[in-house]
């Protein structure tokens, strides 16, 4: 049976990096947060974010994203109502797309809330990947149009770093990139994965 490595860490830290180096080197990674804003494209999730939230998230019938994220990364219960509308959704993509990859002995699920959701029960394996704060904060300003009261609006939302690793098979220190993916091709020797000589 497959095996699931959970991967995660918090805003910043470079777990898609991370996730994009495990499918080089031939492990199937699912993002789920990727997953999360395609299910949010489909009509009945739309219908249940409408109810939840209302209309004033919506401009022309389309969902802003932003506004939305602007309201649910400043109120705990608004994140919690998000997430029981999405996570199931995800959950179902995620168990199909699995049924597609059974050949392999492993896959990646790459998600950011991997603990706060209870994914994390699911799998084999977890992996957190850590940055110092202050890298985090300039890695995500340069990628996001924010500001550094969002990001650090956004981190309290998450578990610390201390939590996160306190749960974990394996930790990633992302602050160099070339040891991080040193790290990598370690866990996967560990776990006695075939890997992708590139």
């Amino acid at each position: 049976m497959t095996k699931v490595i959970g991967l995660t860490g918090g805003i910043g830290s470079g777990k898609t990096t991370i996730a994009n180096y495990f499918a080089e080197k031939g492990v199937p990674v699912y993002i789920a947060d990727d997953a999360g804003k395609k299910v949010m494209q489909s009509e009945s999730i739309i219908e249940q974010i409408k109810t939840t939230f209302g209309d004033i998230i919506f401009e022309n019938e389309v969902l802003n994203r932003a506004k939305l994220a602007e309201i649910v990364f400043n109120n705990a219960d608004k994140l919690a109502a998000l997430n029981a509308i999405v996570h199931p959704a995800v959950k179902r993509d995620f168990e199909l797309w699995l049924l597609d990859n059974k050949r392999y002995q492993y896959i990646v699920y790459e998600a950011a809330i991997l603990f706060e959701s209870g994914r994390y029960k699911d799998c084999d394996v977890v992996i957190t990947v850590t940055a110092p704060e202050e890298v985090r904060i300039e890695r995500v300003l340069k990628r996001d149009n924010t500001t550094r009261e969002q990001v650090l609006s956004r981190m309290k939302m998450q578990w610390n770093d201390e939590k996160r690793i306190s749960l974990s098979n394996f930790v990633i220190n992302n602050s160099n990139l070339k040891i991080a993916k040193e790290e990598v091709v370690k866990i996967l020797k560990i776990l006695n994965i075939k890997q992708n000589q590139s």
